[in-house]
């Protein structure tokens, strides 16, 4: 079966992948992809990820998605669709920590989860998604572009805790 509800995609057989909500039984392979990615493939403790995970979930529009294959996780990401005083009144969304494993890579999963938070926002009536993407990460820039993505102003960060 193909198709959409609010927190599930179901992809055609080939490809044997499905996007869903993440569940806290899936934190330790989230965090496992995080690893991937970090520089120093350090994350957080599986207890800091539940209490994290079930703070995240208080909040009415924040989800962690996970693509599945089987049993095994193969991608995820985070989308929050968060209020606005301003745009007169119309919400946007914001995807965070997108990671697809590197044996999943360029098989059409992150072009799924992205076009699931696209179609997610558009549902909630969304003004804009946006993601922020480091700079040395080409091939991710590239990917973004490819889904009709805009590159708009600049990102700014400081560094608050050094730890």
């Amino acid at each position: 079966m193909r198709g959409y509800d609010l927190d599930r995609f179901t992809e055609e057989p080939k490809l044997g992948f499905e996007i869903q909500a993440a569940s806290e039984a899936d934190l330790a392979s989230i965090l496992a992809l995080y690893a991937e990615v970090e520089d120093d493939a350090r994350v957080i403790s599986i207890e800091e990820a539940r209490l994290l995970f079930a703070r995240m979930r208080s909040y009415p529009d924040y989800r962690v998605y996970v693509a599945k294959s089987g049993k095994s996780i193969v991608a995820t990401f985070a989308l929050l669709i968060m209020d606005n005083l301003a745009h007169m009144g119309a919400p946007s969304g914001v995807v965070e920590d997108v990671v697809v494993h590197r044996d999943w890579r360029s098989k059409g999963v992150g072009n799924k989860m992205m076009r699931f938070a696209m179609d997610r926002c558009r549902e909630r009536g969304c003004y804009k998604l946006a993601l922020s993407s480091n700079l040395k990460r080409e091939a991710a820039h590239r990917f973004y572009d490819s889904l009709g993505f805009q590159r708009h102003g600049y990102s700014f960060i400081v560094e608050l805790n050094q730890s």
